[in-house]
């Protein structure tokens, strides 16, 4: 098996990053540093460590929902912050499955499964996230279609989106892609500014009314249906 393969297999991080990881020297096979991209490893019998800690194909593969609360950052790790991971403390190491910024709300999925990892975080993979946004000033309805249609952004331009008025200052959106604080800096250009921000679903995966800061394992058909969803995407 391919090195950067091994890498997302056991849950470390995607493809990509573990070539990364290799190349800057961070991964060794039998005690030897490997930095050439391309490098197999027998994973019956050859020894992996991540910056000096062993790594293992992960066999048990968890698939965790969270409802976020405000002011935890949606990081395995940050210094002088509480993370997603001090709320779902569990044995197994877990990866976000991309972010919400510290002050959103909402559903974070959590997994050890490298392969999904790498195709729901990977830009050439569609797939839908639905928010719920309440703004601090009534939203005139030429602002919605704006942002529908796509606004310039960072030396780009936001890709259509799907919104559905709730009331004269909130609004739901269906995005396809996932720049950087995306919503907040589209409520900006049309003149506004978020008071809440909350995820309620990624791809088929539904928040449903699990309370904030509470969190479960998906079932096995939200499991099932992801992972068909998910490998279909790109194809």
């Amino acid at each position: 098996m391919r090195l950067q393969k091994y890498l997302s297999s056991a849950g470390i991080c995607s493809r990509r990053k573990g070539e990364e990881h290799i190349k800057a020297g961070h991964v060794s096979v039998n005690g030897v540093v490997v930095t050439q991209l391309g490098s197999k490893v027998d994973i019956k019998k050859d020894r992996v460590e991540f910056q000096k800690r062993p790594v293992e194909l992960v066999e048990n593969l968890l698939y965790v929902l969270l409802n976020k609360p405000a002011g935890i950052v949606s990081s395995s790790s940050q210094k002088g912050e509480k993370t997603v991971l001090d709320v779902v403390n569990i044995k197994e190491r877990l990866y976000p499955l991309g972010r919400l910024d510290k002050d959103s709300t909402g559903l974070l999925l959590l997994t050890n499964d490298g392969k999904i990892h790498h195709r729901l975080l990977h830009p050439s993979f569609d797939h839908e996230k639905e928010y719920y946004v309440t703004v601090e000033k009534p939203i005139p309805n030429g602002a919605l279609l704006s942002m529908e249609k796509g606004l310039p952004m960072m030396g780009t331009k936001t890709r259509p989106a799907k919104i559905t008025r709730i009331s004269p200052k909130s609004f739901k959106i269906v995005l396809r892609e996932g720049k950087n604080r995306q919503i907040r800096r589209m409520v900006r250009k049309i003149g506004n500014k978020v008071k809440r921000l909350k995820r309620i679903r990624i791809v088929n995966i539904k928040l449903g009314d699990l309370k904030e800061g509470s969190w479960r394992f998906l079932t096995k058909k939200e499991e099932r249906d992801l992972l068909k969803i998910v490998h279909c995407l790109g194809h």
